[in-house]
């Protein structure tokens, strides 16, 4: 199995394409949380960028990657239907682009 920095950055890959490919905003991804106890937070800089953090340590797997889909969508502003849509179209990216056990949750 992959190790949890190298899924993690597999993800964002995956994610910030799925992201760019529906001309949403990319946030910057790190890991983990600055604040101690944070499962995920977000950052906005001056310049009205962006960056998710999410912890990743003794987490699973399926929750990190919920927690990066939720960050597109909270830094792109969306809700309701968009949101729903975009949530999908990003599990689907992940899954598709992640054919290993661990990805299908068989981990």
């Amino acid at each position: 199995m992959e190790s949890t920095s190298l899924q993690f950055a597999a993800t964002v890959r995956t994610l910030g394409a799925a992201a760019r490919e529906r001309g949403l905003v990319v946030p910057g991804f790190r890991s983990p949380p600055r604040r101690p106890g944070a499962e995920r937070t977000l950052r906005w800089a001056a310049d009205g960028t962006a960056t998710v953090a999410v912890a990743v340590k003794g987490r699973p797997l399926q929750a990190v990657v919920a927690d990066l889909i939720e960050g597109v969508v909270l830094v792109n502003q969306l809700d309701g239907i968009e949101a729903t849509r975009v949530r999908t179209a990003m599990w689907e990216a992940v899954v598709a682009a992640h054919s290993d056990a661990a990805w299908r949750g068989a981990a």
